[in-house]
């Protein structure tokens, strides 16, 4: 099977998407790379992280349509479209910039098909890159699908791999609900196997990248890449661990995290997001609620601090929680 990045998954698979549904077209600050200087050569980029690359030479400015820097006339384009029968693809050059468009999203998206009583549609996918680690600074850092979990009527979906990111990806834009797609800066490089054709992963349906007996560890987007380093450096000393990869945290697949639960007694949640209000919060409330019984040990949460992501590389590093954070939880519950 061909190996390839988690870049040119998320390329792949709207390329296939293109091809598939001429309905589906994608709008957003510098998509098609707009003219490059006075040569005019189109598709310079492909967007700031180079996702879109290719589409606008192949299907054409009306369906790779560069916009001004203005997130709530991206969104509420998008909305009218979707609307009117059409399955835009919205990109928001950074997940912060969400704010900018918050009426539109939470307030109209989020609640088209239950204010028109289920007689419309709303099939919008809102790409987000996403998260901490790459020196960007506090407004081009965060993670912000926390606080989207929270809001229903969306589906909330981030892949922590190539393989995910291309099969939920497509799954997205087939979706007639809408979904925000939570891409991480620091996954774009990331490679590993994924089929050229086109497929497609459930949302809603958890992954384990990882089984063992010892204790649960639940993990979102980047955070499972380092779940799985401190797992992997544990098995050697004789300890294993469960690792459940939700992929999305709007549907949550509770059952899933709940077994493994029953099986292990014992939880670690991992997120790169602030610990208040956050996903290592909501999983530790649920399986409090839902699977106590079970516990064997306190539920441990690893996340970031309760502070804005900083600029300093060396602080930055200190933000993240990695692979020795999350060891230190699973060793501090099974103490």
């Amino acid at each position: 099977m061909p190996i390839k990045t988690y870049r040119d998954a998320l390329n792949e698979a709207l390329h296939q998407e293109f091809e598939r549904d001429e309905r589906v077209f994608i709008l957003g600050e510098d998509v098609s790379g707009g003219q490059a200087g006075s040569a005019g050569v189109v598709d310079a980029a492909g967007g700031i992280f180079g996702v879109t690359k290719g589409l606008v030479n192949k299907f054409g400015v009306d369906r790779v349509i560069d916009t001004p820097i203005s997130e709530s006339a991206i969104i509420g384009a998008a909305n009218g479209a979707a609307l009117a029968g059409m399955r835009p693809i919205a990109e928001l050059m950074f997940a912060d910039f969400i704010g900018v468009s918050m009426d539109q999203i939470f307030n109209q998206l989020a609640k088209f098909r239950y204010m028109f009583g289920g007689k419309t549609t709303c099939p919008v996918v809102v790409r987000l890159p996403t998260g901490a680690g790459m020196n960007m600074a506090a407004q081009h850092s965060q993670t912000m699908y926390q606080m989207m979990t929270s809001v229903p009527g969306l589906k909330v979906v981030m892949p922590a791999n190539a393989y995910d990111a291309k099969g939920l990806l497509i799954s997205a834009i087939r979706d007639d609900d809408p979904v925000l797609f939570f891409e991480h800066k620091g996954l774009y490089n990331d490679k590993c196997e994924v089929p050229d054709e086109p497929y497609t992963v459930p949302i809603g349906e958890a992954d384990m990248p990882r089984e063992g007996d010892d204790v649960t560890v639940v993990a979102f987007s980047r955070s499972v890449k380092f779940a799985i380093k401190a797992i992997d450096k544990l098995q050697e000393e004789g300890i294993s661990c469960d690792l459940v990869d939700p992929r999305s945290s709007s549907p949550l697949d509770e059952e899933t995290i709940l077994e493994s639960v029953e099986a292990t007694s014992r939880l670690v949640v991992v997120d790169e997001s602030p610990p208040r209000c956050g996903l290592t919060a909501d999983i530790a409330a649920m399986v409090a609620s839902k699977g106590f019984s079970s516990l064997k040990a306190p539920i441990e949460q690893v996340s970031a601090p309760h502070t804005p992501v900083p600029f300093a590389r060396e602080l930055e590093r200190a933000y993240v929680p990695g692979p020795a954070h999350i060891e230190a939880a699973i060793r501090k519950t099974l103490a």
